[in-house]
C-alpha cells in the first residue's frame, strides 16, 4: 500500500517545522553574552576569622532569621531556605580554614538555563537572581546548579526559592552587598570581576607562599561571579574539583538538539505517516466500492 505524495510532503513539512523551533529553542537556552562587565566578589579564605558577620547582616538585611549554630571541623552547613550564606570550618594541612558556600553567580548559569519561565535570571551586571512572580515551583534551578545552592521553602504557601542575589537591589542603587560592606576582616572584596581576577593574580605573585597558585571560579563551569583564594588545595575547603571549565547550559543545548528529535519528533513522525497511510485507504476503498 503505497502513501499518498502530497500527504507525506506535508507531514515532512509539520516535522521540519517542529525541528527548526527545537533549534530555536536550543540556541536560546543559554542566555546572549553582554558587553556589559560583569560584577562579582573575590572572597580570600586566608583573610576569613570566621567571625559569622557575612550571615548576619545578610539575614538581617533580608528579614531572616539567625542561625543558631556555628562553624566547626566537620561539620557541614549549608544555605537553607531560611539563609543565603553558610560559613564552614575545614581542618586542612595548614590547619583550621573557613569557606564561604553561597551562591557563585556563574557566568552562564544552568538554573537560569533550567527554568522555563525565566524566574531565574542572570542579569546584565552579573548577579543571578529570583523573580518570584514568574516561578511555577518546578525546580528545575535546584536539579541543574552544580553547587547545589537554590533551596525551596517547603513551609511556605507559595514557591519560594531562596538563594543569595549579591543584593542585586543595593548594586543598582550603587552601594555593596551587605555582606562586603560589613566584613571586618576584609575577606571580602567587591568589584568587576575582570579587576578582581587581576587582583587576585597579584596577591598570588605578591605572596606565592601563602596562596595555592591558582583562583577558584575563574574557569570553572565557565567561570563564575564569586570567585575564591586559598593557602591551600580548594577541595581541601569543600570546593568541587570535578566541574570542568564547560558552561552547565551548553549540555542543555545538547540535550535540547538531540532529545526531541527522538522524543517528540519521531513519534510525530510515525503518526504523520499513519495518518497520510489512513487517508490512503479509505479514498482506495471509496473507490472500489464506486
Amino acid at each position: 500500500m503505497g502513501v499518498d505524495r502530497r500527504n507525506f510532503l506535508k507531514t515532512l513539512g509539520v516535522v521540519g517545522s517542529t525541528l527548526t523551533m527545537a533549534k530555536s529553542f536550543g540556541a536560546s537556552a543559554s542566555d546572549v553574552k553582554s558587553d556589559v562587565e560583569f560584577d562579582g566578589i573575590l572572597f580570600d579564605s586566608t583573610l576569613c576569622i570566621g567571625c559569622q558577620n557575612c550571615e548576619i547582616v545578610c539575614a538581617d538585611h533580608y528579614g531572616l532569621p539567625q542561625q543558631e549554630d556555628f562553624p566547626e571541623p566537620g561539620k557541614k552547613r549549608e544555605p537553607n531556605a531560611t539563609s543565603r550564606i553558610a560559613m564552614n570550618c575545614y581542618e586542612t594541612s595548614k590547619g583550621e580554614m573557613y569557606m564561604r558556600d553561597a551562591c557563585n553567580h556563574c557566568n552562564e548559569p544552568a538554573c537560569a538555563s533550567a527554568c522555563l519561565t525565566k524566574a531565574m535570571l542572570k542579569t546584565d551586571e552579573g548577579p543571578v537572581i529570583w523573580r518570584e512572580e514568574k516561578c511555577m515551583g518546578c525546580r528545575s534551578c535546584m536539579i541543574s546548579c552544580p553547587f547545589d545552592v537554590p533551596k525551596f521553602d517547603y513551609d511556605s504557601p507559595n514557591p519560594i526559592i531562596q538563594k543569595c542575589r549579591m543584593c542585586f537591589e543595593l548594586l543598582q542603587e550603587g552601594q555593596k552587598p551587605v555582606c562586603v560592606e560589613n566584613c571586618p576582616a576584609e575577606a571580602l572584596l567587591f568589584g568587576k570581576r575582570r579587576d578582581l581576577i587581576e587582583i587576585a593574580n597579584a596577591r598570588i605573585y605578591a605572596d606565592p607562599e601563602n596562596y595555592n597558585h591558582a583562583i577558584y571560579g575563574e574557569h570553572e563551569v565557565g567561570g563564575t561571579g564569586i570567585i575564591y583564594l586559598a593557602s591551600v588545595p580548594f577541595e581541601e575547603l569543600g570546593l568541587r574539583n570535578d566541574l570542568g571549565t564547560v558552561p552547565y547550559p551548553e549540555y542543555n543545548k545538547t540535550f535540547l538538539y538531540s532529545v526531541p528529535a527522538v522524543l517528540i519528533l519521531w513519534p510525530a513522525f510515525l503518526l504523520g505517516l499513519y495518518n497520510a497511510a489512513k487517508e490512503r485507504l479509505t479514498k482506495k476503498q471509496i473507490e472500489e466500492e464506486s
